[in-house]
């Protein structure tokens, strides 16, 4: 029910914009959220966006680098990501969920993405 786009290989500094599609969901009703997965490492939250895009929260180590934005109209939520480091090299997914608040545990998250590939390397 959500098809993630847009990633890619960039260099070091670079940006990206990843976009997320919900075809069979009302987004309008969920939180959502980037969740991304390195090679040998736990998926982890990067970012999450209320209902109403009144409160977003970020880990610590993407804050003031990428920015999470939705359109309720267009059932589309986005992540931004520039000054991108090799770190950032992951699988990057897009979640929804039904909580009150932003939760940053996968478990939380109800619906999910295949997945789009972002690579960081000169």
């Amino acid at each position: 029910q959500l098809v993630e786009s847009g990633g890619d290989l960039v260099q070091p500094g670079g940006s990206l914009r990843l976009s997320c599609a919900a075809p069979g969901l009302t987004i309008s009703w969920y939180i959502m959220g980037w969740f991304r997965q390195a090679p040998g490492k736990e998926r982890e939250f990067v970012a999450g966006i209320s209902p109403s895009s009144d409160d977003v929260k970020y880990s610590y180590s993407v804050e003031g680098r990428f920015t999470i934005s939705r359109e309720n109209d267009k059932n589309m939520v986005y992540l931004e990501m520039n000054s991108l480091l090799p770190d950032d090299t992951a699988v990057y997914y897009c979640a929804a969920d039904q909580h009150y608040l932003i939760r940053t545990a996968p478990e939380d998250y109800k619906y999910w993405g295949q997945g789009t590939q972002v690579t960081v390397s000169s």
